[in-house]
């Protein structure tokens, strides 16, 4: 089925189902949620105990009965019916009341670039359990864009990257449509990760998983993209005695053991410039790169593109809700001309 904007303006709400956040926009409200795709259940009743941020905070601290779950994996739906428990909470009874009202509910869910058609027909069933009439799907590449305001209905070159928890999309953009794109298994949980094992393999120390986005940031600003030394003091627990420790970190290995899976990321970035026709690239030699996503503002990966590439580098003023934001700018009807790609739904 293709997409159009009329179709979007008939909308009344749109769903972000991100691996790491779930964000939800209504037609006139705006963005009313924001918060961790999480949710922590009961294995013994089957009841849900908590959703988003609470939940998030159980991660590793629950009993045996408490089982902490992702309904989404790399911007594709995994348990439907929990998701669907989820976002019923996560929206409260009064909104749901107050979508229970339209005589036909219309909603729009981003979805990942190049997902299969079990992929988008999750989101559709997990939008039509909450009473979703119709579903129109959506390009995150072209909603982040919008969200972002890059000039995508213009006759120019506009090339954003999505950094997401589990993937990186990226694209060209022309006339509102997308000319080359690429999705790559590598996000911010592939960063944490070389995080948690450099310290693991060279210090002996684990790290808890909530602790390593924090760190990061703090790496940053003491100076991980400079090219000076600098030491950063690290508290986790001992591998061996199960003990408290702390040691003092360089960031400058911390910094290498980050752009190693970004390799991949890098690679990703060439095919899509070597897909591209000359003339598109000529104008991305003035625009850049605009990066959206959560997972954006990892330190260093803006400097590491702009020195692979030769190209400026920019990061969205909100990267984290680009993809939510273009949504409900669509559904508001603030673009008046744009092509969407055909998404069965």
């Amino acid at each position: 089925m293709t997409v159009s904007l009329e179709q979007l303006r008939r909308c009344h709400v749109a769903v972000d189902l991100g691996a790491s956040r779930t964000r939800v926009y209504v037609k006139g409200p705006g963005l009313v949620v924001d918060e961790p795709s999480v949710a922590a259940v009961n294995t013994r009743t089957g009841s849900l105990i908590a959703v988003g941020a609470l939940a998030e905070q159980m991660t590793g601290r629950t009993p045996d009965y408490i089982r902490v779950a992702r309904p989404v994996s790399g911007g594709t739906v995994v348990d439907i019916e929990m998701a669907q428990r989820m976002l019923r909470h996560l929206l409260g009874e009064k909104l749901r009341r107050q979508l229970r009202r339209k005589p036909w509910l219309r909603a729009a869910a981003c979805t990942p670039h190049d997902s299969d058609p079990l992929a988008r027909r999750a989101s559709v069933e997990t939008l039509v359990g909450l009473g979703a009439r119709r579903v129109e799907l959506v390009d995150t590449l072209i909603a982040a864009a919008v969200g972002c305001g890059l000039p995508v209905e213009q006759p120019t070159a506009t090339m954003i990257m999505v950094c997401g928890a589990a993937t990186t999309q990226i694209a060209v953009l022309s006339l509102g449509s997308i000319v080359t794109a690429v999705r790559l298994p590598v996000g911010g949980d592939a960063i944490d990760h070389a995080v948690i094992q450099h310290l693991r393999q060279h210090h002996e120390l684990m790290l808890p998983s909530q602790s390593v986005r924090p760190l990061q940031l703090a790496l940053h600003g003491n100076g991980l993209t400079a090219q000076g030394p600098s030491v950063t003091e690290i508290h986790g627990r001992d591998v061996a005695t199960g003990l408290a420790r702390s040691v003092q970190v360089d960031t400058a290995a911390i910094r290498q053991a980050i752009h190693r899976p970004l390799t991949a990321v890098l690679d990703g970035v060439g095919k899509v410039l070597r897909d591209c026709p000359p003339d598109l690239v000529a104008d991305l030699a003035d625009c850049g790169i605009t990066m959206v996503g959560g997972s954006a503002l990892l330190p260093g990966l803006d400097r590491m593109l702009r020195d692979a590439t030769g190209v400026p580098v920019h990061i969205a003023e909100r990267p984290d809700t680009c993809s939510i934001l273009g949504l409900g700018a669509m559904m508001e009807g603030e673009i008046s001309s744009l092509v969407l790609d055909p998404l069965a739904s």
